[in-house]
């Protein structure tokens, strides 16, 4: 049994080329594969190339108290991902941390400024129609924009907003006095709500049955509509949509199927809508552009193309509309996230499966409302937590700290091999080479295929894998020259060695690995970086180990320079105190074992 151990034991000192060579044909097909693919850099985080990084926070919708869960994060993650795309910013990075929060990177560009903008916007869209609407203390322009539905046919567009109150009140602020408008307003909201709320004919259905329980029923019904027109007139009433706070909460919370308050801003003037419940939402829009009006003068507008059912829907709402004949009530609120950006007039009803939404509209803005309508809303609210803002200037300042830090580190371990291990330094110093190489080159291709950057937490984190490295080469080398001070030879002592060495590399990377890997687990953001280049370089320390170092050590034992224990070799017996070989000397055979007389000798 100990002769074949010994020969598949030679066998395999005798051919540590294998190892060598796949280990060279692995470097040399990652270098081709970076170079194929054009990443012949890592991918850099904000902190070193400079961009915006923003987190937010998820917020639950009203009444919704579990809303915040891992498909609806991973859906909003995968809608803020197209529309930062669709804008055109290169490398844009959002993912999840921790359970309610996303963080969006976004690296320096053209249109990063309105990525920002756009990444925590809802953008959940209502088709509303118009119960009551008026000027809120602002001053209406005289020529304020017009906002129109078009399909087959084309709906009139508002001249003006409209409201229960007259023009010139809306011109001047309301010069009536605070009683008597309060009073309209509150006539304006009952109207409404009597008007746009009939009983159900199931209802009728079931009242029929029991005159009694019909009379029930009729009397909690009007109690309870009295109470909600009288709330919703409270709100109307009290609504100031020319202050910033009141325009930040009016409608925000409202369910579609709610009956609600709402501000929208038209022209230079700001107005107060009371809106009935949806009838068309974002879903139903199937893709939006902005488009130059170059026919006439509403300037930049945005393009609907409905769904199959949205189409039903809206030729719906805008007949029934239509058949109003006074102002607002035949007008539809156009709402993006709680907020009237058009109110358009409609005369007929608008059966061609598309909409125009025309305004004062800028490029810029006419394109981002076309970007988060085609994209689709999130499935839940964000509030902005912070925003950091790293220069190019800062982030290159960072890279340059780090790499220097990093040739130090790098410098200093290999001052501390060449003095204490000599001629072992060189086995050591290319095995750190061949680490770096294939840690350069796996990091380049991990930025396109996972999106993996290289931030400054993950530079130091390949800093600190220069001593795990190195670590690994003294454990091996002071088992080595364990073996000599025993009183073997170099060859043998290499074998010998190896084994007892390997465990404890194995032992010592996988405790560094674990670390890495709870610390990926239970932290998020930037550590995380750390925690991963802590991970691989961790593996490859132990790849580096077992295919180049430990066969180029055997190669080396091979060497005269090695073999005969040179003293600039590191293995010096003398140096090293090594005890005298031991050797076996031959007993006399025989019954008796005693002291030999040296007279019979």
């Amino acid at each position: 049994m100990a002769a074949p151990k010994r020969g598949r034991s030679a066998s395999a000192q005798s051919k540590p080329g294998r190892s060598l060579a796949l280990i060279l044909i692995a470097i040399v097909a990652l270098t081709g594969g970076m170079f194929a693919s054009g990443n012949t850099t890592p991918r850099l985080g904000i902190d070193l190339a400079g961009g915006t990084s923003i987190t937010l926070q998820a917020r639950n919708e009203p009444g919704q108290p579990n809303a915040i869960n891992k498909t609806n994060m991973n859906t909003a993650v995968e809608i803020m991902n197209r529309r930062v795309n669709g804008l055109g910013v290169s490398e844009a990075e959002v993912q999840t941390q921790g359970t309610s929060n996303i963080i969006v990177n976004i690296p320096k560009g053209t249109n990063s400024a309105e990525a920002r903008q756009q990444v925590g916007t809802t953008a959940k869209l209502y088709f509303r129609p118009v119960l009551a609407q008026e000027a809120s203390g602002a001053p209406a322009s005289s020529a304020s924009p017009s906002a129109s539905a078009g399909g087959s046919s084309t709906a009139s567009p508002s001249a003006s907003p409209s409201s229960s109150a007259s023009t010139s009140q809306k011109a001047t602020g309301s010069s009536a006095s605070p009683s008597s408008s309060a009073t309209s307003q509150g006539r304006a909201v009952t109207d409404a709500l009597k008007s746009g709320s009939t009983p159900s004919s199931s209802a009728s259905a079931s009242s029929s049955a029991s005159p009694s329980a019909t009379s029930s029923a009729d009397a909690s019904a009007s109690a309870s509509a009295s109470a909600a027109a009288s709330k919703l007139q409270a709100e109307y009433t009290a609504l100031d949509c020319t202050k910033a706070a009141q325009r930040a909460t009016a409608g925000k919370s409202a369910k579609p199927t709610d009956t609600t308050v709402a501000c929208g801003k038209i022209g230079n003037a700001w107005f107060k809508y009371v809106l009935g419940p949806a009838r068309v939402d974002g879903t139903d829009v199937k893709k939006a552009q902005a488009v130059f009006d170059t026919q006439g003068a509403a300037g930049w507008q945005v393009q609907m193309t409905f769904t199959g059912s949205g189409s039903k829907k809206f030729a719906d709402v805008t007949g029934e509309l239509a058949k109003n004949t006074s102002q607002p009530t035949n007008e539809f609120g156009i709402v993006l996230d709680g907020e009237v950006v058009s109110s358009p007039t409609v005369s007929q009803s608008i059966t061609g499966g598309s909409a125009e939404i025309s305004g004062s509209f800028t490029q810029q803005e006419a394109q981002s409302l076309a970007n988060v309508l085609s994209y689709g809303a999130l499935p839940l609210s964000f509030r902005t937590e912070s925003v950091t803002t790293v220069t190019a200037a800062l982030g290159g300042q960072q890279l340059h700290a780090g790499l220097l830090a990093g040739a130090i580190g790098l410098a200093l371990v290999i001052i501390y091999l060449v003095a204490f291990y000599r001629g072992l330094s060189l086995i050591a110093i290319p095995s750190l080479l061949v680490s770096a190489v294939l840690t350069y080159t796996i990091m380049s291709l991990l930025g396109p295929t996972i999106h993996f950057a290289l931030n400054l937490p993950a530079v130091c984190g390949a800093i600190v894998a220069i001593g795990i490295t190195a670590d690994s080469f003294i454990v091996f080398f002071e088992r080595i020259r364990d073996e000599i001070r025993e009183g073997r030879t170099l060859r043998p002592a290499v074998e010998r060695a190896w084994p007892r060495a390997r465990r404890t590399i194995l032992v010592s990377d996988f405790v560094s690995f674990l670390a890495a890997a709870v610390l990926f687990i239970v932290t998020v953001g930037k550590v995380q970086g750390f925690a991963f280049t802590l991970g691989l370089t961790t593996v490859l320390d132990v790849v580096v180990v077992f295919f180049f170092t430990k066969p180029l050590m055997t190669l080396f034992a091979r060497r005269k320079f090695f073999a005969s224990g040179h003293k600039w070799s590191g293995l010096d017996p003398k140096g090293l105190g090594a005890k005298a070989p031991l050797r076996r000397t031959r007993r006399p055979a025989g019954p008796t074992a005693g002291p030999v007389d040296p007279k019979e000798a």
